[in-house]
């Protein structure tokens, strides 16, 4: 359904464009203009749900980056794909983007099957999360051109063997889920640092009500891979419907006239973003002195 009168412009537009072609617009106007809430509150959780796996966790806890600068590595995570979905990958704002990503994975001898697990939650966990809560449902145009996105994004990241299907790379995320998923203690620390800047950006007396929220919105092996107790039934139930009522609000609301992709001036460690900023400011120190070497790319000869 593609709507009528000004809210439903966008969605004409999709589906007037080709999604494999044209997937970057497509893509920048799902992502910016239809659904920028969403796709902030599914990117979130997608990034929560890659720390369910030890081995990515485990990393991410010896860094010490998680436990030192939660709010710093959530920025620049956001920012640079933001630029990314923004610009384009192969504009300029896109390829400095990208070389400030390529750099810092490049430094730690992560496992090709982890970057794609992770490259795989951009592409579905928002796609899951607006079928739920979205104010209407995703076009295939939309679906597809997420993956084209992203797919695209991995092989300029140097992220091998990503499938040539949207069905056969959803395969591959919930077979490395059912694989890889499981309870350690890094997942557990890495968790509660995400869990409590989710928490910090309320006043103090909210916090505990946010973090049983985020509780609530998880599924059972992102719990059991966390070690976190359920949520009470009746905040599950809450968390839904205050997102299906919210859904329902915006439906009624004019098209957005201006995209909310790489443009962030309230950012907590880059204010003013994207004014002042280049991608290049953004991105990870280098490796601590004390990290466990086993952890580092050996250097080229």
């Amino acid at each position: 359904m593609t709507g009528s009168g000004t809210r439903g412009r966008w969605t004409r537009r999709i589906l007037e464009l080709d999604p494999v072609r044209d997937h970057e617009e497509i893509y920048r106007i799902s992502a910016g203009y239809e659904f920028p809430w969403d796709y902030q509150r599914a990117l979130e959780l997608a990034l929560l749900r890659t720390y369910c796996v030890p081995s990515i966790s485990a990393l991410l806890d010896a860094t010490g980056e998680f436990r030192d600068r939660p709010q710093r590595r959530y920025d620049d995570t956001a920012l640079l794909m933001a630029e990314l979905a923004a610009h384009g990958y192969d504009s300029e704002r896109g390829r400095e983007a990208l070389r400030v990503i390529n750099r810092a994975h490049g430094r730690y001898a992560i496992g090709n099957d982890d970057l794609r697990y992770v490259l795989s939650t951009f592409v579905y966990d928002p796609i899951d999360w607006i079928e739920r809560y979205g104010w209407r449902r995703l076009t295939d145009h939309e679906r597809i051109a997420a993956f084209e996105f992203y797919r695209a994004v991995g092989r300029r990241m140097g992220i091998r063997e990503i499938p040539d299907g949207f069905a056969e790379y959803r395969r591959f995320k919930l077979d490395y889920e059912a694989e890889f998923f499981r309870y350690s203690d890094t997942n557990r620390r890495i968790a509660q640092y995400t869990i409590g800047l989710f928490a910090g950006w309320f006043p103090a007396p909210l916090r505990p009500a946010v973090r049983l929220g985020v509780r609530a919105m998880v599924d059972a092996p992102m719990r059991e891979a966390f070690g976190l107790a359920p949520a009470p039934a009746w905040m599950s139930t809450a968390a839904r419907l205050g997102l299906r009522t919210r859904a329902r609000f915006v439906r009624l609301m004019p098209a957005r006239r201006r995209s909310r992709l790489g443009v962030d001036p309230r950012n907590r460690s880059y204010p003013g973003y994207p004014q002042g900023y280049r991608p290049s400011d953004l991105g990870a120190p280098p490796p601590p002195p004390d990290i466990d070497p086993s952890w580092l790319r050996p250097a080229r000869p």
